[in-house]
Protein backbone atom coordinates (compact mmCIF):
# COMPACT_ATOMS: atom_id res chain seq x y z
CA UNK A 1 0.00 0.00 0.00
CA UNK A 2 1.25 3.45 -0.83
CA UNK A 3 1.21 5.86 2.07
CA UNK A 4 1.66 9.55 1.23
CA UNK A 5 4.19 11.58 3.15
CA UNK A 6 2.45 13.30 6.07
CA UNK A 7 4.11 16.40 7.46
CA UNK A 8 3.38 17.77 10.92
CA UNK A 9 4.61 20.79 12.85
CA UNK A 10 7.13 19.60 15.43
CA UNK A 11 5.84 21.92 18.22
CA UNK A 12 2.35 20.36 17.91
CA UNK A 13 3.51 16.82 18.83
CA UNK A 14 5.37 15.25 21.72
CA UNK A 15 7.87 12.55 20.75
CA UNK A 16 8.77 10.11 23.51
CA UNK A 17 12.01 8.18 23.95
CA UNK A 18 10.38 5.04 22.53
CA UNK A 19 9.34 6.91 19.36
CA UNK A 20 5.67 7.58 20.17
CA UNK A 21 4.31 10.73 18.54
CA UNK A 22 1.37 12.19 20.46
CA UNK A 23 -0.48 15.35 19.46
CA UNK A 24 -0.54 18.07 22.10
CA UNK A 25 -4.19 18.63 21.09
CA UNK A 26 -5.17 15.13 22.24
CA UNK A 27 -6.41 14.44 25.77
CA UNK A 28 -4.77 11.68 27.80
CA UNK A 29 -6.82 11.39 31.01
CA UNK A 30 -5.00 9.44 33.71
CA UNK A 31 -1.76 9.32 31.75
CA UNK A 32 -0.13 7.17 34.47
CA UNK A 33 -2.51 4.35 33.39
CA UNK A 34 -1.84 4.69 29.63
CA UNK A 35 0.98 2.61 28.15
CA UNK A 36 2.18 3.24 24.59
CA UNK A 37 4.64 0.48 23.68
CA UNK A 38 6.52 2.43 21.00
CA UNK A 39 6.33 4.00 17.55
CA UNK A 40 2.63 4.76 18.00
CA UNK A 41 1.09 7.87 16.44
CA UNK A 42 -1.83 9.60 18.22
CA UNK A 43 -3.29 12.34 16.01
CA UNK A 44 -5.19 15.54 16.92
CA UNK A 45 -8.26 15.73 19.17
CA UNK A 46 -8.11 12.13 20.46
CA UNK A 47 -9.35 11.25 23.92
CA UNK A 48 -7.85 8.30 25.80
CA UNK A 49 -9.56 7.64 29.15
CA UNK A 50 -6.83 6.12 31.30
CA UNK A 51 -8.49 7.59 34.38
CA UNK A 52 -11.24 4.94 34.23
CA UNK A 53 -8.96 1.88 33.86
CA UNK A 54 -5.61 0.94 32.33
CA UNK A 55 -5.16 1.31 28.57
CA UNK A 56 -2.28 -0.51 26.88
CA UNK A 57 -1.55 0.25 23.22
CA UNK A 58 1.01 -1.85 21.33
CA UNK A 59 3.77 -0.97 18.88
CA UNK A 60 3.28 0.71 15.50
CA UNK A 61 -0.35 1.72 16.10
CA UNK A 62 -2.06 4.62 14.37
CA UNK A 63 -4.84 6.40 16.26
CA UNK A 64 -6.72 8.75 13.90
CA UNK A 65 -8.17 12.18 14.58
CA UNK A 66 -11.09 12.61 16.99
CA UNK A 67 -10.93 9.00 18.23
CA UNK A 68 -12.30 8.24 21.70
CA UNK A 69 -10.73 5.26 23.50
CA UNK A 70 -12.65 4.40 26.65
CA UNK A 71 -12.15 1.23 28.73
CA UNK A 72 -15.19 -1.07 28.89
CA UNK A 73 -17.52 -1.16 31.87
CA UNK A 74 -20.05 -3.45 33.48
CA UNK A 75 -22.98 -2.44 35.65
CA UNK A 76 -23.48 -4.15 39.01
CA UNK A 77 -26.04 -3.59 41.74
CA UNK A 78 -23.42 -1.71 43.72
CA UNK A 79 -22.42 0.51 40.77
CA UNK A 80 -20.18 0.38 37.74
CA UNK A 81 -16.80 -1.31 37.27
CA UNK A 82 -14.34 -0.41 34.49
CA UNK A 83 -11.96 -3.03 33.08
CA UNK A 84 -8.52 -2.61 31.47
CA UNK A 85 -8.30 -2.33 27.69
CA UNK A 86 -5.57 -3.86 25.56
CA UNK A 87 -4.84 -2.88 21.95
CA UNK A 88 -2.29 -5.06 20.13
CA UNK A 89 0.52 -4.20 17.72
CA UNK A 90 0.14 -2.82 14.18
CA UNK A 91 -3.42 -1.56 14.68
CA UNK A 92 -5.01 1.23 12.62
CA UNK A 93 -7.97 3.11 14.08
CA UNK A 94 -9.19 5.65 11.53
CA UNK A 95 -10.75 9.06 12.28
CA UNK A 96 -13.95 9.63 14.31
CA UNK A 97 -14.15 6.19 15.96
CA UNK A 98 -15.41 5.36 19.44
CA UNK A 99 -13.64 2.36 20.98
CA UNK A 100 -15.10 0.66 24.05
CA UNK A 101 -13.71 -2.87 23.49
CA UNK A 102 -12.10 -5.06 26.11
CA UNK A 103 -9.45 -6.28 23.68
CA UNK A 104 -8.31 -5.48 20.18
CA UNK A 105 -5.79 -7.95 18.81
CA UNK A 106 -2.81 -7.21 16.60
CA UNK A 107 -2.97 -6.38 12.86
CA UNK A 108 -6.50 -4.94 13.10
CA UNK A 109 -7.99 -2.21 10.92
CA UNK A 110 -10.99 -0.19 12.16
CA UNK A 111 -12.63 1.98 9.51
CA UNK A 112 -13.52 5.65 9.79
CA UNK A 113 -16.53 6.55 11.93
CA UNK A 114 -16.95 3.08 13.46
CA UNK A 115 -18.20 2.35 16.96
CA UNK A 116 -16.89 -0.69 18.84
CA UNK A 117 -19.36 -1.68 21.56
CA UNK A 118 -18.47 -2.28 25.19
CA UNK A 119 -16.58 -5.42 26.12
CA UNK A 120 -16.26 -6.50 22.47
CA UNK A 121 -13.24 -8.53 21.41
CA UNK A 122 -11.55 -8.08 18.05
CA UNK A 123 -9.17 -10.99 17.41
CA UNK A 124 -5.91 -10.71 15.42
CA UNK A 125 -6.00 -9.87 11.69
CA UNK A 126 -9.59 -8.68 11.41
CA UNK A 127 -11.13 -5.55 9.93
CA UNK A 128 -14.19 -3.38 10.58
CA UNK A 129 -15.67 -1.43 7.65
CA UNK A 130 -16.13 2.36 7.85
CA UNK A 131 -19.27 3.59 9.66
CA UNK A 132 -19.93 0.20 11.24
CA UNK A 133 -21.34 -0.38 14.71
CA UNK A 134 -20.06 -3.49 16.48
CA UNK A 135 -22.65 -4.44 19.16
CA UNK A 136 -21.61 -4.88 22.80
CA UNK A 137 -19.92 -8.17 23.77
CA UNK A 138 -19.34 -9.20 20.13
CA UNK A 139 -16.38 -11.43 19.29
CA UNK A 140 -14.90 -10.74 15.84
CA UNK A 141 -12.90 -13.83 14.74
CA UNK A 142 -9.47 -13.72 13.07
CA UNK A 143 -9.37 -12.87 9.34
CA UNK A 144 -13.00 -11.71 9.38
CA UNK A 145 -14.35 -8.53 7.76
CA UNK A 146 -17.37 -7.07 9.56
CA UNK A 147 -19.56 -4.24 8.27
CA UNK A 148 -22.94 -2.61 8.80
CA UNK A 149 -25.11 -1.31 11.62
CA UNK A 150 -25.06 -3.65 13.49
CA UNK A 151 -21.79 -5.01 12.13
CA UNK A 152 -22.09 -8.54 10.80
CA UNK A 153 -19.70 -10.95 9.10
CA UNK A 154 -19.22 -9.97 5.45
CA UNK A 155 -16.32 -12.11 4.20
CA UNK A 156 -12.81 -13.38 4.91
CA UNK A 157 -9.60 -11.36 4.72
CA UNK A 158 -6.57 -12.70 2.82
CA UNK A 159 -3.92 -14.70 4.64
CA UNK A 160 -1.42 -11.89 3.99
CA UNK A 161 -3.39 -9.46 6.22
CA UNK A 162 -0.68 -9.57 8.86
CA UNK A 163 2.06 -8.58 6.40
CA UNK A 164 -0.14 -5.86 4.87
CA UNK A 165 -0.81 -4.27 8.27
CA UNK A 166 2.88 -4.42 9.28
CA UNK A 167 3.85 -2.80 5.97
CA UNK A 168 1.17 -0.09 6.19
CA UNK A 169 1.81 0.93 9.81
CA UNK A 170 5.61 0.96 9.50
CA UNK A 171 5.42 2.97 6.26
CA UNK A 172 2.95 5.42 7.87
CA UNK A 173 5.35 5.95 10.79
CA UNK A 174 8.33 6.49 8.46
CA UNK A 175 6.35 8.96 6.31
CA UNK A 176 5.02 10.91 9.34
CA UNK A 177 7.70 13.58 9.41
CA UNK A 178 8.25 16.83 11.27
CA UNK A 179 8.75 20.12 9.46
Amino acid sequence: MDVPELLYKKPEFIETASGNKVSKNSVMCGSQNIILQGRTVVLQDCIVRGDLAGVKIGRHCIIGERVVIRPPFKRFQAGVAFFPMHIGDYVVIEDDCVINASMIGSYVHIGKGSVIGRRSTLKDCCAIAPNSVVPPETIVPPYAYFSGQPALYENDLPECTRELMVDYTETFYQNFKAV
